[in-house]
């Protein structure tokens, strides 16, 4: 990034007047903190994305029809993990709107300004009662302090908390954003991800700030996959409040929020489930950003590419053939191929290599699990074009298939 943006502590809840809390309501047998709240300041504007799929939960349509309504006003957003409310009929969006009326009563607020997010089992509903008897003890857990424990409280089958905060001088004032997200299966979206929400304490017109969250998205968790499942339920708020910034700084500012955006997606596909190392797939030469994408996420999303990875075995040929199913037009005569430091192939042609050390290079990267140091890195040139991109994804293990193959049983 060109601007200076720092990291600082306080997730969600590091730029000014955000609150947030996370409790353990009782919605989630496991006895894990299982509802969150995020308040934003008066004011704030909020962008949102969401899935595509046709199959998608009451909470999703209602966080996307009260933002269109509104022009982009929100103040709040209420999480519930353990279920899904997706696929659950007519008594989904009764409960969406039970629980958001809920919480607007508490905190003062019309209806229209509270949205909720539900993750967990599809064809679930949630436990009203108990989320209803949660309101009053979450509202009062409201805290500028209060953002490690909603992150926790969005969690599902996560073995990690994924948060960040960011803080740069912006035309003489400090800017915060921060962010947070949940996800480790189900993960290929095609908009956002699972969950996440993000905050930032700097005064942005909706229409400028949905403009800069869609191109952050695009960059970042539409640029990732764990195991090419997209889920029903997908979200990602943007929340902006707080004195209104020069347009000149709007460049800077998108930084910032690209930057968050990617932290949280990459710590997402690093989590993924029953993975051990971060897989970073750098496309160049391509014809457009978009051609390169393209080709990054296919190769991410390789079932044979990330078999490879997980065993550690340098097979190239998967890597071109995945870039060759892409639906992008490239030149194979063209494609240079590297995994870290290893080239692999040059001007359409394998190279020699050591395939001992290009197999070390991926076995380190595992044993650096949750570091900085755990990410494969592939590069593949497919020519001379100007369109570059970045996707990330993770290894496929047996482990994938012990979690899912019971999820519900």
């Amino acid at each position: 990034m060109t601007q200076s943006w720092r990291s600082i502590a306080g997730g969600v809840t590091a730029p000014q007047g955000f609150q947030a809390a996370g409790i353990t309501a009782g919605l989630k047998a496991s006895g894990k903190p299982d509802l969150s709240l995020l308040l934003a300041p008066e004011g704030a504007v909020c962008a949102g994305t969401f899935t595509t799929s046709l199959v998608r939960a009451a909470c999703v349509d209602l966080c996307s029809d009260r933002l269109a309504a509104s022009g982009g006003v929100a103040r709040a957003v209420l999480t519930n993990s353990g279920q899904a409310n997706a696929c659950t009929g007519d008594r989904g969006l009764i409960d969406s709107i039970r629980a958001t009326q809920a919480v607007a009563d508490r905190l003062g607020l019309s209806a229209e300004e509270v949205l909720i997010c539900s993750t967990g089992v599809i064809g679930v509903p949630i436990s009203m009662e108990t989320l209803l008897q949660a309101i009053d003890p979450l509202a009062e857990r409201l805290s500028s302090e209060g953002g490690p424990a909603a992150a926790q409280a969005i969690l599902t089958t996560d073995l990690i908390d994924k948060q960040i905060a960011l803080e740069a001088d912006l035309g003489g004032q400090t800017v915060r954003i921060g962010g947070m997200a949940k996800g480790s299966g189900m993960i290929h979206p095609n908009m956002a991800t699972m969950l996440g929400y993000l905050s930032c304490d700097a005064g942005v017109p909706a229409e400028v700030w949905q403009g800069m969250v869609s191109r952050a998205v695009q960059r970042s968790f539409n640029a990732i996959t764990v195991d090419g499942d997209t889920s029903t339920n997908d979200t990602y708020l943007a929340f902006a409040a707080g004195a209104a910034l020069d347009p000149a700084d709007y460049v800077a500012l998108e930084e910032g929020v690209t930057a968050v955006s990617q932290h949280l997606a990459k710590a997402i596909a690093r989590d993924g489930e029953g993975a051990t190392c971060l897989l970073e797939v750098q496309v160049e030469g391509a014809a457009t950003e978009a051609d390169a994408l393209a080709i990054a996420r296919t190769v991410c999303g390789s079932s044979l590419v990330k078999t490879a990875v997980h065993g550690r075995d340098p097979n190239w040929g998967r890597i071109v053939a995945a870039a060759g199913r892409a639906g992008v037009s490239f030149q194979p005569a063209a494609v240079a191929l590297w995994l870290g430091e290893h080239q692999l192939m040059a001007a359409g042609q394998p190279l020699a290599f050591d395939r001992a050390a290009a197999s070390a290079y991926m076995r380190d990267r595992a044993a650096g699990a949750y570091l900085s140091d755990d990410t494969v890195q592939i590069r593949l040139s497919v020519g001379d074009g100007p369109g570059s991109g970045l996707a990330w994804g993770c290894d496929l293990s047996d482990q994938y298939v012990r979690i899912n193959a019971d999820y519900t049983t």
